[in-house]
């Protein structure tokens, strides 16, 4: 039983080291910046800013 918990902690640990080199690799950097500055553009969709009154 000792043996299946290491097995899954180093599993997961491996996991988690895949996820931040996939974060911080150079291919995704286009894509992180481009989705950073979303909330900064103007929508140019008009039902989006409808008025509630």
């Amino acid at each position: 039983m000792m043996m299946f918990h290491v097995f899954w902690t180093v599993l997961l640990f491996l996991i988690f080291i895949g996820i931040i080199f996939w974060a911080f690799s150079g291919a995704r950097k286009t894509s992180f910046d481009q989705a950073s500055r979303m909330p900064l553009e103007d929508d140019d969709d008009p039902t989006i800013h409808k008025d509630r009154s």
